[in-house]
């Protein structure tokens, strides 16, 4: 089975140049059929359909390619053709009702048609599918039958020959008038335990709505005969006019996806249309009531009927202006729309404003056909005749429903199905000027701000008013929906609603404070119950659209109304810390100062609160500023030092929180920075506390470390300003200068100081000595005996009882230290006796060197009649030559080459001078001799071979360039 592309029918000329909603096209069967169609039915994508021989074919439509054949178990002469075909939404249950009243059941994986033994003689008008859509077995069905009863039935397939397919099969409802044309059967939403029953006959539709029963397990029973005997139904009835016509109950099929099902949070109903004699009644199937029993007077309360009149009639053959009213033989319904077969003519009409959006003639006048069809779940539909298929094309059912909506004023529905961005506008707009006009103004405001009306105008609108709330509600709205790039846009509405929340929020502690009534009848104790929830709300949108709130305009604006809460709200959430901090700094509230501060990394924020914050919590302080590795010392010294003016000095030294902060920085972050150690020498030096053994420990730990990072120059003022005597004197020695130490030490009266620093030179023995001396004089002046004083002075093994005479008092009698005078007499004589045995060692030595020199004037030298120079290698006696004590040898010119190369730049120019001037002969006599005798001294002072000049001249190599290196060669 395919498409015929040459065939179809168009739908007319539409408004626009869309695609029309819907357009009929025949389908060809690509399998020859011999027999006529008598009934037909789809679901599922699945095609049934009966010949006239008693045959099924069941189709794929997915799949034009897989038919299946199937034959009834009789021949159509016993049971008569096949009048009816029942077939379940998920294409599993097909039930075949035949002309003389047998029935069948065929399951879809089964090609063997099973007789209804119980349903034998009934003729089955409609049926009424489980509402769960089973396929193992069909559940509990409702049947409507010709005889105008509604039978319960449950058939589940079975292999065992003698067991019947219908479990039970009961009479449970009558309507009393005539066939039951249609029936369907529901699940309610709101009670899953409830049903809904619709029964149509030609005249009447009954609603019911209730609990049905259930009595042991699946299948043992009926469970609508507690509906249908408990409940009482809703009826509406129609006078019966003229002959009988055909009547059909219709319902809508399921939504095709979940925009189709559900468009945000509203779900779509199930719309129903029942075909009669005056027209097409049609609603929606409601699924919510708080009371069932109600929902059927709901529903119809809720119908219409669309009368035939308003048809459009169908020109008769009688006559070229003769028209007629049209006969409907068969609905069917889609979302939106109500299909009708009418004389061969396919009418779709919109049941939303019974507009016709479709009128096309299908069927050739005088050809039967078996109605139209509806897939549910497919959302299809299908006009079939004795021997051809349509199918009717929906395309875009919904586009034109927002409009209809609109009209009618419903316009919540009206925004769900408005699919563009204009038509949303649109309804947006008419919407908002709705609810206006029924002072409903926040959802006005909801609304219009999702509109492209004027933003002035609206805003007038709730100024004129008075309605500011909306008016928020309105900014709000707006600003949700600009886009990020709007900066300007986004500013000024932010800036706007920041002074509309200030404003609100005076106006709700007004209220409270003055317990006054408002215009509405609130009283002070329900705006004391809304304002945390605004307050809460102010907070959430100020954190939400942080970006946006330009920060100086909204602290004017909320400095502006006195909202300190809000103001600090507002700092916090844009990470103004700074302004937070100040804020409580200003106030005196240390502790949310400290509480602001402990969450801070930035250097500066310290920098700046740091003077003020360690005057008054300088513990905490500390403690944060030891856990910023971040922080420069330098920079907060300022800070140390006016706390150390203010507080530091009535505190002791180990809890000065200055000198603290200084320590961790030297100690445990290493800080070499002369800022930082001057520092803390200052507040060590400058604290009223006679103690300087903190301030002497430092210097102590400082040379240990083998460092000076203060200044040296300035620690000695310091120290000497504040009368830090053992600290000052560590400073002096620091700087080797021992003598200022001792000075400075006798000064103030520190003896044993002064002797410990006199002997820190070491090995000086002569600074030591002078030292002691200045030590010695001090003793001596102020011992009271001069024994002591002897006894302090032994001390220094370098002061002798000679260097002390001259500090003693004239009184005092020699007895005092008359062993010290022996003593030092005595090593006096030893001294004078070494000296004695020295200079005759002397004489000895000096006589001897006397010898000698004597002995050089008779010394010489042999040479050979063939020694050859050690330069030249010449015969040595061919020209001048000097022969030195170690036998080497050498002519004169060879010699003065050899010491030319080894010497400096000064002798070989002197050497170079003369040998010019003894060579000229211009030049004689003494000075000639003078000359000749410093040449000889120049050159010939020493063997260039054995002397100093040889161990200069080690770099040389033995072998040169000019050497024969075979000579050489091992």
């Amino acid at each position: 089975m395919a498409l015929d592309p040459s065939s179809g029918y168009a739908a007319g000329i539409p408004d626009d140049n869309q695609v029309p909603i819907f357009d009929v096209q025949k389908v060809t069967l690509q399998f020859d059929v011999s027999a006529d169609f008598v009934a037909a039915q789809v679901a599922n994508n699945v095609l049934i359909l009966a010949l006239s021989s008693g045959r099924l074919l069941r189709f794929d439509l997915d799949n034009a390619a897989d038919i299946d054949d199937i034959d009834l178990p009789k021949r159509p002469a016993e049971i008569g053709v096949i009048r009816r075909l029942f077939l379940d939404p998920s294409a599993s249950h097909l039930i075949v009702s035949t002309a003389l009243g047998e029935n069948y059941y065929l399951h879809t994986q089964s090609r063997q048609p099973k007789a209804l033994a119980r349903l034998k003689g009934v003729q089955i008008e409609s049926v009424a599918w489980n509402p769960s859509q089973p396929t193992a077995s069909t559940r509990e069905i409702l049947i409507g039958a010709a005889d105008g009863n509604v039978y319960e039935t449950y058939i589940e397939p079975s292999t065992e020959f003698y067991r019947r397919e219908e479990k039970y099969f009961k009479s449970v409802y009558n309507p009393h008038d005539g066939a039951v044309v249609g029936i369907y059967t529901d699940v309610l939403s709101t009670k899953p335990e409830t049903r809904r029953v619709l029964v149509a006959t030609q005249n009447q539709l009954a609603h019911f709505s209730g609990r049905v029963g259930r009595q042991g397990h699946e299948g043992s029973g009926s469970i609508y005969s507690k509906l249908f005997e408990g409940e009482t139904p809703t009826i509406h009835a129609i006078e019966p006019t003229g002959p009988a016509t055909p009547s059909s109950l219709a319902v809508s099929p399921d939504p095709t996806d979940a925009s189709q099902g559900t468009l945000g949070d509203h779900n779509i109903e199930r719309a129903y249309a029942w075909l009669c004699s005056q027209g097409v009644y049609n609603g929606v199937l409601l699924s919510e009531s708080p009371d069932p029993a109600t929902l059927g007077r709901q529903v119809f309360h809720e119908s219409h009927l669309l009368p035939k009149a308003k048809l459009p009639p169908i020109q008769t053959s009688g006559g070229r202006n003769r028209t007629a009213q049209p006969s409907i033989s068969s609905i069917a319904l889609t979302q939106f729309h109500v299909l009708a077969l009418m004389e061969g003519r396919v009418t779709a009409i919109n049941r939303l404003d019974d507009s016709i959006v479709y009128n096309q003639i299908v069927l050739e006048p005088g050809e039967s056909n078996l109605g139209l069809l509806a897939d549910h779940q497919k959302n299809t539909y299908w006009l079939l005749t004795s021997s051809e298929i349509y199918e009717i094309v929906v395309t875009d059912e919904t586009r034109d429903v927002w409009k209809i909506l609109l009209d009618q004023g419903n316009y919540d529905a009206a925004q769900i199905y408005a699919k563009s961005a204009e038509h949303r506008d649109a309804v947006a707009s008419a919407t908002g000027d709705h609810l206006i006009s029924q002072g409903k103004f926040a959802e006005a405001a909801a609304v219009l701000g999702k509109s492209s009306k004027p933003f002035e105008d609206v805003a007038l609108t709730f100024i004129d008013k008075g309605e500011h709330d909306a008016l928020r509600k309105y900014l709000l709205t707006k600003l949700s929906n600009f886009p990020r790039n709007y900066t300007m846009q986004r500013t000024m509405l932010t800036s706007w609603l920041t002074e509309l929340y200030m404003s609100k929020l005076n106006q709700l502690d007004d209220t409270i404070s003055t317990k006054a009534e408002l215009a509405e009848g609130s009283t002070a104790s329900d705006m004391q119950k809304q304002l945390p929830g605004f307050r809460k709300e102010f907070q959430d949108f100020v954190t939400r659209y942080k970006a946006d709130l330009d920060r100086k305009t909204t602290y004017e604006i909320i400095s502006s109304h006195g909202r300190e809460e809000e103001l600090l709200h507002f700092a916090n959430v844009t990470e103004d810390y700074n302004f937070v901090l100040s804020y409580w700094v200003q106030r005196e509230r240390w502790t949310e100062a400290m509480a602001v501060l402990k969450k801070q990394t930035e250097p500066e924020m310290f920098y700046k609160y740091s003077s003020v914050l360690m005057t008054h919590v300088a513990v905490d302080l500390i403690e944060v500023m030891m856990r910023q590795p971040g922080l420069e010392p330098k920079n907060v010294i300022p800070a140390l030092l006016n706390y150390n003016k203010t507080t530091g000095s009535t505190v002791p030294v180990s809890q000065n929180q200055a000198i603290r902060y200084l320590l961790f920085c030297i100690n445990h972050q290493h800080s070499t920075s002369p800022a930082v150690h001057n520092t803390l020498i200052s507040l060590y030096a400058s604290h009223p506390s006679p103690d300087e053994s903190a301030l002497l420990t430092y210097l102590e730990t400082q040379e240990g470390n083998h460092e000076q990072n203060y200044d040296v120059d300035f620690a000695l003022r310091l120290c000497i300003t504040h009368k830090r005597v053992q600290s000052a004197v560590h400073v002096y020695c620091t700087m080797s200068q021992f003598v200022s130490a001792v000075d400075l030490a006798l000064r103030h009266d520190a003896v044993e100081l002064a002797a410990v620093v006199a002997d820190r030179p070491g090995n000086d023995d002569a600074l030591r000595k002078k030292l002691w001396l200045k030590v010695a004089k001090k003793v001596i002046g102020q011992s009271k005996g001069i024994k002591s004083a002897m006894d302090f002075l032994k001390r220094c093994e370098l002061l002798r009882i000679e260097d002390l005479i001259p500090f003693f008092p004239d009184f005092v009698v020699i007895d005092d230290f008359k062993e010290e005078i022996c003593a030092a007499l005595e090593d006096y004589s030893r001294q004078i006796e070494s000296l004695k045995t020295s200079m005759d060692s002397s004489a000895t030595t000096a006589a001897s060197i006397k010898t000698s020199i004597q002995a050089l004037d008779s010394r010489y030298a042999i040479v050979e009649p063939g020694e050859r120079c050690w330069k030249c290698r010449l015969p040595l006696l061919m020209r001048q030559f000097f022969v030195f004590p170690c036998q080497h040898a050498f002519h004169a010119d060879c010699l003065g080459e050899m010491v030319l190369k080894s010497v400096g730049m000064g002798k070989g120019k002197r050497i170079r001078e003369l040998q010019r001037e003894v060579g000229r002969a211009v030049v004689g006599g003494a000075k000639r001799e003078s000359m000749v005798k410093e040449l000889d001294g120049l050159v010939a002072g020493s063997c260039v071979l054995c002397s100093e000049m040889a161990v200069r001249m080690i770099d040389e190599p033995f072998v040169t360039a000019h050497d024969n290196r075979d000579e050489w060669a091992l």
